[in-house]
């Protein structure tokens, strides 16, 4: 038997394709959608993720739901930019719809651009600007002697907006949270005041814990962003401990509870910058201060405040975040018209 004839197959009708890079950043993925996704209308990035939600989120629940993902899985659609000064535009898509901001999937794309020759890559630091929903965001890649060394962007303005609010939540009792923006609103809760493991082998309770502190926020409290209303909602709930850390040189540690209970396996990009914000506003780090902060994993990324900004009612700060992604593998999924699961299906 050639076994090896496997690796022939062909569709024997027709089936729309879609080709993925698949990666990984301090261990969350994100599936890279590099052909066959249809081209999205709209001359905003906004405009664009409200197309594909009303005419192509079928796709997107394809892509990230059983059986060609699984109930943690994030994706990036690249679409064309809606600056001058942009080079990308990006969709960041999950379980649940479409987020407003995602940091660990810029640094994958930062190094996927570089690698793949999107940006042609020059030796010293290489300057990609991405679109996203909540707006225009910074990468620099530094390449040295052809490879890449250092991954890192500048933020969106990130601020507190509510410092130790108190909800009560059932099943856990009154939980006190800071609301801070870094791209999308995240409730911070620290873990070791409500007696919560960050550990591993703890993810189902770190789940339903954070599911059920963030619809007791969202019950609670009036999520207002100064500009868009579009950015208007809270985004997940973000655990964070001081005491729990697997590395000596760890500020801390996250682990962040976002969309429908997806587990962020990295230290999340944007929750980082929230992170950032909220350790300005209280005076517990100055500009230029890097600290750096770990995922459940272990995984880090570091984070500082570059600068500082009036932004609406808000003091907020331009946070810059650095980790590094890698390349696990390349995929071509088949849409069959016939297939009754054709859209995907999701058990947690």
């Amino acid at each position: 038997m050639n076994t090896n004839a496997f690796a022939n197959w062909q569709p024997s009708k027709a089936m729309q394709q879609i080709t993925t890079l698949e990666m990984h950043t301090g261990g969350e993925p994100l599936r890279i959608i590099t052909s066959g996704f249809p081209t999205l209308k709209g001359d905003t990035i906004l405009a664009k993720r409200q197309d594909c939600l009303a005419n192509h989120d079928d796709l997107r629940k394809g892509l990230m739901f059983e059986p060609r993902g699984h109930a943690d899985m994030y994706g990036a659609l690249i679409v064309e930019p809606e600056r001058d000064t942009s080079d990308l535009g990006v969709l960041f898509l999950h379980n649940e719809g479409y987020s407003t901001m995602c940091g660990h999937a810029i640094i994958a794309l930062s190094k996927a651009a570089i690698e793949a020759g999107v940006i042609n890559k020059k030796e010293g630091v290489n300057q990609i600007n991405f679109d996203v929903p909540c707006g225009q965001i910074r990468s620099s890649v530094t390449v040295n002697n052809g490879e890449i060394s250092d991954i890192r962007f500048l933020n969106v303005p990130s601020f507190l907006a509510l410092k130790a609010q108190q909800t009560e939540v059932e099943g856990i009792g009154t939980v006190t949270f800071d609301l801070a923006y870094g791209g999308a609103f995240y409730a911070y809760v620290d873990a070791d005041a409500i007696g919560l493991s960050l550990k591993q082998d703890n993810s189902n309770q770190i789940i339903d814990w954070g599911k059920r502190i963030k619809q007791a926020v969202i019950a609670s409290t009036d999520i207002n962003h100064p500009f868009e209303a579009d950015l208007s909602f809270l985004y997940g709930t973000i655990f964070v401990s001081h005491t729990q850390m697997e590395h000596p040189d760890s500020h801390s540690r996250n682990v962040c509870i976002f969309a429908e209970g997806e587990l962020d396996r990295s230290p999340t990009g944007s929750g980082v910058a929230g992170r950032a914000a909220i350790h300005f506003a209280k005076n517990e780090i100055e500009t230029q201060q890097e600290i750096v902060i770990e995922s459940i994993l272990g995984s880090q990324f570091s984070v500082k405040v570059v600068d500082t900004l009036e932004y609406g009612d808000y003091l907020a700060v331009i946070p810059e975040v650095s980790g590094n992604a890698n390349v696990v593998g390349k995929n071509t999924f088949y849409f069959d018209p016939s297939d009754a699961l054709n859209t995907g299906f999701i058990f947690r």
